[in-house]
């Protein structure tokens, strides 16, 4: 497997050049060649963190808008992301957190929920990185904060508790406490019944909080069968982690050539700066070697 999946790798330089082009024309729309956040972003895919926070912290220690300060924050702790670096992801996720803080009077809406997101944002990349009692903290964090959204509110509160027993239930099969988690999926699939408007948004990801408690319970054949129909529905086709956790299970399930075929495709669909992306890419670099 590790010699057919260089294939992969020989795609590796292609989407870096890919990547680079897609910032360049997007900078060329403006004027300019690619800006410091577009030239850490692919760095950060060719597996350069250190090269990709350099630039950031330059750009950093240069800029005085609070508002590009702080995107520039989340860039870097996505670069930590990369690297599976939970500590550092959510010391800068804090930074851009106390961006929004100043922002609650003017746009308190979107303030909190801002600060929602990177509390979670922060608390993915952890739990992806092995480190569950961060994860469980800063995910509880990240649903207190959602929470403080004034009325009229945007996003409703059963947003924050769906999202919050997903997480919980995935962190308790990642501790192999079985009942809790499908205590919490139980909980989740309530949520979802009792606000059909959020669950029209929110039902895809139900799905893969099944395959992954099976997946980290033992259950390999739900797993596959409820991965599989994650990957099927409207908004997940293209979701690079959904296909790294069938590839996992059939790998398990000793389904080695399929198994290939979806870390590949994997690997291709992580093109994001998201927790996903930095997940998917830095597992399969690990897994198989460097380019």
């Amino acid at each position: 497997m590790k010699r057919s999946f260089a294939f992969v790798w020989q795609c590796a330089a292609l989407w870096g050049m890919l990547l680079l082009a897609d910032a360049a024309m997007a900078q060329r729309r403006g004027g300019g060649p690619p800006g410091p956040l577009q030239q850490a972003a692919r760095l950060d895919h060719e597996g350069r963190g250190s090269e990709a926070r350099a630039i950031l912290q330059a750009f950093i220690d240069t800029v005085s808008d609070p508002a590009q300060k702080a995107q520039a924050y989340r860039r870097m702790a996505m670069s930590y992301a990369f690297e599976g670096d939970c500590a550092n992801t959510i010391k800068y996720e804090q930074m851009v957190i106390d961006y929004w803080r100043t922002r609650e009077e003017a746009e308190p809406q979107n303030a909190f929920f801002q600060q929602g997101e990177m509390a979670n944002e922060g608390a993915r990349v952890c739990i992806d990185a092995g480190d569950l009692d961060m994860a469980e903290q800063w995910y509880r964090e990240g649903y207190e904060l959602g929470l403080k959204e004034p009325e009229p509110r945007t996003h409703p509160k059963s947003l924050w508790e769906f999202r919050l027993a997903h997480a919980l239930g995935r962190i308790a099969a990642r501790r192999g406490d079985k009942a809790a988690a499908e205590q919490y999926v139980r909980e989740a699939r309530r949520i979802l019944d009792g606000d059909p408007a959020m669950a029209e948004q929110q039902e895809r990801f139900y799905p893969y909080l099944v395959g992954y408690v099976a997946l980290y319970t033992g259950d390999l054949a739900t797993a596959e069968e409820q991965f599989r129909k994650a990957i099927a529905m409207p908004g997940s086709q293209n979701d690079p982690f959904f296909h790294w956790l069938l590839a996992t299970t059939l790998e398990k399930r000793g389904q080695k050539d399929e198994a290939e075929q979806l870390y590949r495709k994997a690997w291709d669909l992580a093109t994001a700066n998201n927790p996903p992306a930095a997940f998917v890419k830095r597992t399969l670099r690990s897994k198989f070697g460097t380019p």
